[in-house]
């Protein structure tokens, strides 16, 4: 680089012509504390310190709590000190896709990928690994019964403002859920409410198997695509200098 260019350069990094005049340099190769970004770190973590205490996976795993579990439990086999594998909580799995859904997650591959890689989503899962035959095989397995749970409690969350959920969709329209808590009171008003949030689990369900890449939308797209495009102008304006 020709540093010429750039008036002030030399005095601000330190190494001027004067001052490499001034000094002796000792013999070698200089020893410099170089990046090694291919090193592994092992940073002690506790999950609970993940989330803020009023982060929005905190509150749906707290209405997961409340809900009867019975006839989720009573089919599993795995029991007591018999031999076999344990089975996934049904209640995490049902908070998985209740944040999911919230936040507009459809796809099984895609909410495996967010447990590995998003803290909200392994707060969730508190150390159990999930993948997304078992997350795809329970949606299906008890689509009715998720179908209206998701629905009442997305409606109800909203309702009332516990849960931003950004926004609900309806047939390709953007409909905010935002709205206060005024326009909530009549009871038509809360029957759109749930005609909407309906339309958004339907919506979503039919994501359910596809490729991450192929439910994204192309607001999410775009999102991942910032950073290359932002380095490939960086990368043309370091060539222009």
């Amino acid at each position: 680089m020709d540093t010429t260019a750039l008036p002030g350069m030399e005095s601000a990094i330190g190494f001027g012509s004067e001052g490499m005049e001034s000094r002796a340099l000792p013999a070698g190769e200089p020893r410099l504390r170089r990046p090694d970004r291919q090193q592994v770190y092992l940073l002690p973590c506790r999950l609970e310190e993940l989330l803020a205490d009023d982060h929005e996976a905190r509150t749906v795993w707290a209405v997961v709590e409340k809900l009867d579990w019975s006839a989720f439990y009573q089919p599993i086999q795995a029991r007591g000190s018999q031999p076999g594998r344990s089975a996934t909580d049904p209640r995490l799995l049902v908070a998985l896709w209740l944040f999911a859904t919230l936040k507009g997650v459809g796809s099984a591959r895609e909410l495996a990928r967010l447990c590995q890689e998003h803290d909200a989503y392994r707060w969730l899962c508190g150390g159990v690994p999930v993948n997304h035959h078992t997350l795809s095989d329970f949606r299906t397995g008890h689509e009715r019964a998720l179908d209206d749970l998701f629905t009442q409690v997305v409606a109800s969350q909203v309702l009332c403002g516990a849960v931003k959920g950004e926004r609900i969709t309806q047939d390709g329209t953007r409909v905010r859920a935002s709205a206060g808590a005024a326009g909530f009171r009549r009871a038509e008003r809360l029957k759109e409410l749930l005609q909407q949030a309906r339309a958004h689990v339907a919506q979503l369900k039919t994501e359910l198997d596809a490729p991450a890449a192929a439910q994204r939308s192309a607001a999410q797209r775009a999102a991942r695509e910032r950073p290359a495009q932002a380095a490939a102008k960086s990368r043309a304006a370091l060539q222009r200098l």
